[in-house]
């Protein structure tokens, strides 16, 4: 297995290294680290330190030796997932697949359909947490150097705003007459996936999209759920781009 991976604000610039906090008491008390085992820290925007632990500190700390660093270059291109909120706890498993599926940011769309609302205030940002904690521990799960950011919520109008910026952009639906698989792709830039509610994306915010440059595809021959779709394009995309070479 590879070595676990601990996200720090900022890379140790020495040799020597304190890793406590709520990581370090996760390292010493959760995953039980001794002396000679191996762990990466990283900073989540690509920076990473492969470390050995040369000591315990009780339950709350390690002290670490720093044996090599480098930089994880982002990936090209960037995938961009426009997730439709989703009730319950289905919105969080969307983010934690689509994140081990190496998705490098993900926008929560208030579609027209969902049935999740995400008001300002307390309510909504309680629920941007959630999703923005997922992510960051499905990264260290899968052993990413790179935490994709989730940003705020945004309405159709800002999608559209999203999509015409992009390289590429992808609506995916059941309905739509174009596989993935046969869709041109850019070598570099960003590629927005749109993912819809349970209820479907409306006609309206379809024509909304493909009026500011999106293309409507369908995946294959079944109906995925909107908490499963992004992870399903995100591997379709990292098998037919550069991402996964």
């Amino acid at each position: 297995m590879t070595a676990p991976v601990f996200l720090v604000p900022e890379l140790p610039s020495g040799t020597s290294f304190v890793l406590d906090g709520p990581e370090g008491r996760h390292a010493a008390a959760v995953r039980r680290l001794g002396p000679g085992e191996d762990l990466v820290v990283a900073d989540g925007r690509g920076g990473a330190a492969a470390c050995v632990v040369a000591s315990v500190q009780g339950r709350t700390a390690l002290t670490l030796t720093v044996s090599r660093r480098w930089q994880e270059p982002e990936p090209t291109p960037r995938v961009v997932l426009a997730q439709a909120l989703v009730k319950g706890d289905r919105g969080e498993l969307a983010v934690e697949l689509a994140t081990e599926c190496g998705v490098d940011a993900v926008v929560p769309w208030r579609a027209s359909r969902c049935v999740a609302r995400w008001d300002d205030g307390p309510r909504g940002e309680k629920a941007l947490a959630r999703w923005r904690s997922t992510a960051r521990e499905a990264a260290k799960q899968s052993r990413r150097a790179r935490v994709p950011d989730v940003a705020e919520p945004v309405s159709t109008a800002e999608l559209a705003a999203l999509v015409a910026d992009a390289a590429c952009a992808l609506v995916l639906d059941s309905r739509g007459s174009a596989p993935l698989a046969e869709v041109p792709l850019p070598e570099t830039g960003d590629v927005v996936v749109v993912t819809g509610p349970e209820g479907g994306i409306s006609d309206h915010e379809s024509e909304a999209l493909v009026a500011a440059g999106a293309q409507v595809v369908r995946l294959g021959p079944t109906v995925l759920r909107a908490s499963t779709a992004g992870a399903a394009a995100l591997a379709a995309l990292g098998v037919r781009t550069g991402r996964w070479r």
